[in-house]
């Protein structure tokens, strides 16, 4: 049987008495604490007003939330599974609204077969109405003779009390938790104003009110954007012939000295033109020595002399000019450094034009920042902005510099996107990281308030919506 923790005066009529039990129900379920404890005053207390073996409180949202008698309904229990499915067909009933009587023969077959092995013969379903900030359910008791139309009409009295306190309490919840108290309900005896005048005064409002302050702390204005080092005045190595590549010497972030080989051309075309060069040039020089000869006892001769030097010059010319072009085939590292450049396999075999880049030589620890500012993230930053770099590899050991300058107009990348190019020079006592490190760059602008900084974004976003 369950729990019965309402006393009725017993010098009272029956009519009376059930009256009065009905009032200090609803007393006991406004001053309940929570939702389990109203569930339990549901399944247990209700027997004040009419005994019955077994009650069972469903709701819309949450399902099976007390049976009469256990502490906590199991959710995978048999029995629990089983009244599952029988307020589903419950709720698809015509006249859900007002009490009515269950029992085996209302529901389905499948369903109707267990009910003598769960409950009694002789169930009422009562219907819970639903509030703003409670679904509904329906509160099933059930017993083993007949239900009245009196007892019909409290239960429906008391469910509709009972529901009407799972409302408040669901609705008042997020006001105790901020103010410490319910809002004041129709019928109140304090006015409005007084109710209001007293949150006002409450000590948490200071505290909201600190909150609100806080808003307005001087804060500076940052923005993040993706980062690397990269060499400080590096040498670049470009492409002093039109050719191609034969051989590449050197392996990527290999350390080399000055006049050290880093890669070669094809110099087969120029060495046969040298040749041929050369030949031409020994013809040339034959003839002269003939001519010369010749020019002793032949003035004819003596004048051909003036046309061969200049053969012999032109020829010489040219001889210097491969012989100058076979020596450029081999390009060598103009200082020490490391050399950087993508994957030797890549240039070996490929054709390249006089100018066209081809690596750089930098020194490891001569490095900068650069970063790519997207176009949305683009706020005002002067000449020497704190800049912060976060490296991926440590992160817990961040880079400090200062801003040297920002492009001036917005490049597209690689990925498609277009960005402002960052420059950012190290601090004279920041570590050196290697150079091609990448990390994440933090920008700092000049002083907002906290209130613009949170919400420069969004307002950015909903102006460029509504078209302002």
């Amino acid at each position: 049987m369950p729990d019965d923790g309402i006393t009725s005066p017993a010098h009272l009529p029956a009519e009376f008495q059930a009256l009065a039990t009905l009032v200090q129900l609803g007393r006991r379920a406004r001053e309940a604490r929570d939702a389990a404890e109203l569930a339990f005053i549901a399944v247990n207390e209700t027997f004040a007003l009419t005994p019955y073996r077994q009650a069972v409180l469903w709701t819309d949202a949450g399902g099976v939330a007390a049976l009469s008698g256990v502490v906590s309904p199991e959710a995978n229990a048999p029995y629990v599974q089983w009244l599952g499915r029988v307020f589903a067909a419950l709720r698809k009933q015509v006249g859900r609204q007002q009490p009515h009587a269950v029992d085996a023969a209302n529901l389905p077959a499948a369903e109707g077969r267990e009910w003598a092995d769960w409950l009694p013969a002789c169930g009422l379903c009562l219907p819970l109405p639903s509030h703003r900030h409670f679904s509904g359910g329906a509160l099933l008791l059930a017993r083993d003779t007949a239900w009245s139309e009196a007892e019909m009409a409290l239960l429906a009295e008391w469910a509709a009390s009972w529901s009407q306190a799972r409302a408040l309490m669901s609705g008042g919840s997020a006001w105790r938790r901020l103010f410490g108290q319910t809002p004041a309900v129709s019928g109140s005896a304090a006015p409005g104003w007084r109710a209001a005048l007293g949150v006002l005064l409450g000590k948490r409002v200071w505290l909201a009110a600190a909150l609100g302050g806080a808003l307005f702390l001087p804060v500076h204005l940052s923005v993040l954007a993706p980062a690397e080092l990269v060499p400080l005045n590096p040498a670049v190595i470009r492409a002093p012939l039109d050719g191609v590549v034969d051989r590449v010497l050197v392996t990527p972030n290999q350390a080399v000295n000055a006049d050290d080989p880093l890669f070669e051309f094809d110099r087969a075309n120029i060495q046969n033109r040298l040749q041929i060069a050369l030949r031409a040039l020994g013809t040339v020089q034959a003839e002269y020595r003939q001519k010369a000869q010749q020019a002793l006892f032949d003035p004819a001769s003596k004048s051909q002399l003036a046309v061969l030097q200049g053969q012999i010059g032109e020829k010489n010319s040219e001889a210097a000019y491969l012989r100058k072009l076979n020596e450029r085939g081999v390009v060598v590292a103009p200082r020490a450094g490391v050399v950087l450049f993508d994957a030797p396999t890549e240039w070996v075999g490929r054709p390249v034009v006089t100018g066209e880049r081809v690596m750089v030589v930098a020194d490891e620890h001569a490095v900068e920042i650069e970063a790519w500012l997207s176009p949305a993230d683009a706020i005002p930053l002067a000449d020497g902005a704190k800049v912060t770099l976060y490296l991926n590899a440590d992160p817990l050991a961040p880079v400090a510099a200062t801003l040297r300058y920002i492009g001036h107009e917005a490049i597209e990348r690689p990925d498609g996107h277009y960005a402002y190019r960052v420059r950012a020079s190290l601090a004279a006592h920041a570590p050196r990281p290697r150079v091609g490190l990448k990390g994440t760059a933090k920008l700092e602008g000049e002083r907002v308030s906290l209130g613009y900084w949170i919400m420069r974004r969004p307002l950015a976003a909903g102006r460029a919506w509504l078209g302002w």
